[in-house]
């Protein structure tokens, strides 16, 4: 590992599952009993803005209940430690790579603490009730805040700064991800143009498993604890 300097890591809702977070979509093709047209999209929030509110102010109930797990801590402990360049770009919105400690990181897909006040266009700390129609913290305009959440047909935040570290870096793990959901799906594929070895770790092989130089297969609380130990063993 003496030749790693530059590290991208992309996390999926395989990492957060093993704190009991639901993961995106189950086999049935619901997320949490709702189709993910009706509570993921910016048509559905302008259709029915309270089913919105009122799921994602469940996911963010929930989120209070539940802890970070043993990968979380083990990405946070790299991070502190690794001297080189690391971003680690989650697809997850709960807070649990924040609270395990975690520093340099990118919350591609929005949070669920977080509102986005479609008046003022400011985001702003959040982790109560949205479906109460608060006024914005920032202009104190009512009924004006949306989750602060990526839906299909936007925009991830920080392509930019994403591609740059893809660019740089020589490393790229995928932890935790269907390899289904572009952008980030592609993201393997990026960094492999620019010379970087791959690593996957999830519970089964993803879509794009066949990108990466190399697979382990199984928990990422087991796994990932075990891959920061070895990668550390020479800082």
């Amino acid at each position: 590992m003496k030749d790693i300097q530059n590290i991208v890591i992309l996390t999926g809702a395989g990492v957060s599952a093993e704190s009991g977070v639901a993961t995106f979509r189950g086999p049935d093709g619901l997320w949490e009993g709702h189709r993910v047209e009706d509570v993921a999209t910016p048509e559905a929030f302008v259709r029915d803005p309270d089913l919105v509110q009122k799921f994602y102010d469940e996911r963010r109930a929930k989120l209070k209940t539940v802890q970070p797990n043993a990968a979380h801590q083990a990405l946070a402990k790299l991070d502190e430690k690794w001297l080189g360049d690391l971003l680690l770009v989650t697809q997850n919105v709960d807070d649990l790579h924040d609270r395990a400690g975690s520093q340099r990181l990118l919350h591609m897909h929005g949070e669920l603490n977080s509102a986005w006040c479609l008046a003022c266009d400011v985001r702003s700390p959040f982790d109560e009730v949205m479906a109460a129609a608060p006024a914005c913290p920032h202009c104190h305009q009512p009924s004006c805040l949306r989750p602060d959440i990526v839906w299909f047909g936007e925009m991830p935040y920080g392509m930019e700064r994403i591609e740059h570290a893809l660019a740089q870096c020589d490393l790229f793990v995928s932890i935790g991800t269907s390899g289904a959901v572009y952008p980030a799906a592609g993201f393997v594929q990026t960094a492999r143009h620019y010379g970087a070895r791959t690593l996957e770790m999830n519970l089964d092989p993803s879509e794009g498993s066949f990108h990466f130089h190399e697979s382990r297969m199984g928990k990422a609380g087991a796994l990932v604890p075990d891959w920061v130990e070895e990668i550390l063993r020479d800082v």
